[in-house]
């Protein structure tokens, strides 16, 4: 997909807006996992998730392969639209971004201060893509996927600042949405040379990668109804897929509890918040605690952008006690 020497060039790309994010051994968690423990805190970016990193790569090449483009068209659950949103600001492209009806307020509203023009349509993700699809045909605007090589490039700068600040790693969970910032690490561990595990996390209520790991093939879902929207996917993607089933060594499905308790030990442990994918990490990690003792865990906190009123009725004074 890309070398070594493309990826130091994204990374340069990238760092024009986005400093390199923390990679911390907080010692809570690594009381909490009874290992070593190094969280990277792609929830420091200035959209406060990961994928501003593909959005920045991925308008930089269209700006400078096809200057003329009209603008950019994409759907997204939040995150992948505010990179889009700022990015295209950056190179002062219009951005119009699809989002499925009853999305998070709080990731509309962010991608509309970013400049992008937000449409609501359909009941999930799947819909709101397929209806951003028709329009960029008519309105001849450029439709950005969910998943694209450019967009790997991208997040895989920050597999690449965690990897150099702590490379002997036995271990990385990762998040999985649709699919790019587990691609990015698969890629640059082996550019690096490293043999660091690397194990994907999905929801239980939106498995769809995890149940194709198993199957060794393709497999869809008809819901996705995670709290965690950043892993409610329905459809892999064909070459993501092809990534993971060869650089993952397994997918781990944690449920919207688990997750919700990871929300809780990351404020507790750490004073960050997280968003539900963004704790996804932690929650598998947790659920594996018998096999990592004597491990040194990595963990991707892949973006802390949840809605007030879901931490509330979620995580916090609204949500039923947990042990």
């Amino acid at each position: 997909m890309f070398d070594l020497r493309e990826l130091e060039r994204a990374h340069a790309i990238v760092g024009q807006a986005v400093p390199a994010t923390p990679a911390h051994a907080w010692p809570l968690l690594a009381g909490r996992l009874g290992t070593e423990v190094v969280v990277k805190h792609e929830n420091h970016t200035p959209i406060g998730a990961f994928k501003v990193r593909g959005g920045l790569v991925y308008l930089e090449r269209l700006k400078r392969e096809r200057p003329k483009t009209p603008g950019i068209i994409s759907a997204t659950r939040g995150n992948h639209g505010q990179s889009l949103a700022f990015a295209a600001s950056r190179h002062g492209v219009p951005a119009v971004i699809y989002v499925p009806r009853g999305n998070s307020v709080e990731k509309n509203r962010a991608m509309k201060a970013f400049g992008a023009e937000l449409v609501e349509h359909g009941e999930d993700f799947q819909a709101a893509r397929e209806e951003a699809e028709r329009r960029a045909q008519f309105a001849g605007l450029h439709m950005v996927p969910s998943f694209h090589p450019d967009l790997v490039l991208g997040v895989a700068t920050y597999a690449l600042e965690l990897f150099r600040a702590a490379p002997d790693l036995d271990i990385l969970y990762v998040p999985i949405g649709q699919g790019s910032g587990i691609c990015g690490c698969i890629m640059a561990r082996d550019l690096l040379g490293l043999k660091t595990e690397i194990v994907g996390v999905q929801s239980t209520e939106a498995p769809s990668y995890a149940l194709s790991f198993a199957a060794g093939k393709i497999v869809t879902t008809e819901t996705s109804n995670t709290r965690a929207d950043g892993m409610a996917t329905r459809i892999p993607d064909e070459d993501a897929f092809a990534l993971i089933r060869k650089g993952a060594s397994r997918i781990v499905e944690v449920t919207d509890d688990e997750v919700a308790a990871a929300i809780r030990a990351y404020w507790t442990d750490t004073h960050n918040l997280a968003e539900g994918a963004g704790a996804a990490a932690l929650a598998a990690a947790l659920q594996e605690k018998s096999k990592l003792k004597g491990k040194r865990v990595g963990l991707v906190l892949s973006g802390g952008n949840i809605d007030f009123d879901l931490f509330r009725r979620w995580v916090g004074t609204d949500a039923p006690a947990m042990a």
